[in-house]
């Protein structure tokens, strides 16, 4: 009986690893006021559309900085996309050339300078616990 508790004792604890824990700090968030939307990828294909997004946070923004601390991503490769939602219509407002009017930002803290992101150029691997600093651009 000893022998069958310790076998799913240790069945179940390999298994039900927890999940590394993931820490977002965003800083240089300039409008008080909007949420900050969050977007996590994990493949290239569809990264940037909110329909290829595995996950989204929301964070309601009441500071120049926030904190999001997000604990049910497994372990594997993600990238992160975010926008600060000034004006609460649920959507990035973007200028008539579609250059965000609303300041975002991307895991590597990745500036575009001739167009938009690739998955690439954002991912990260989450294996522990990590942090991740991203500055907002307006």
């Amino acid at each position: 009986m000893n022998s069958l508790f310790l076998f799913i004792s240790l069945f179940t604890s390999i298994f039900s690893a927890e999940n590394p824990a993931l820490t977002i700090k965003i800083s240089n968030i300039e409008k008080i006021r909007g949420e900050i939307k969050i977007g996590v990828f994990n493949k290239d294909k569809d990264f940037l559309k909110e329909s290829g997004s595995i996950k989204n946070y929301s964070i309601k923004v009441d500071k120049n900085i926030a904190v999001i601390t997000i604990t049910d991503l497994p372990k594997g490769e993600y990238a992160i996309t975010m926008y600060h939602d000034e004006n609460s219509d649920n959507e990035c407002n973007r200028n008539f050339m579609g250059i965000p009017k609303e300041a975002y930002g991307f895991s590597n803290n990745f500036k575009p300078k001739f167009g938009p992101p690739k998955y690439n150029d954002c991912k990260f691997i989450l294996a522990d616990d990590k942090t991740l600093n991203i500055k907002m651009i307006k």
